[in-house]
């Protein structure tokens, strides 16, 4: 038997499946959003939704999560991904 992996949402801090985040990754030292899942390194998720995702962008709290200070041009991405989708 199969369990989905739940990860925590760093604006919601609700546990969903790994397949209803998004998640951003941080290799040496560079902040990369992670689409499939798939890079290896330091994960932060935010869920999909439209609320969690402004929040994040808004109070930057990937920041706190990769315990750095993220470069605004991922931000920026981020608002993108969320106006598509």
């Amino acid at each position: 038997m199969h369990l989905k992996q739940s990860r925590r949402c760093v604006a919601c801090k609700e546990s969903k499946p790994q397949s209803e985040m998004l998640r951003l990754t941080k290799i040496d030292n560079q902040i990369i959003i992670d689409n499939k899942n798939k890079l290896g390194g330091r994960g932060a998720y935010v869920c999909k939704n439209n609320d969690c995702m402004k929040l994040a962008i808004k109070k930057k709290l990937f920041n706190r999560a990769f315990k750095m200070n993220i470069d605004n041009s991922i931000y920026e991405q981020l608002g993108e991904y969320e106006q598509n989708n």
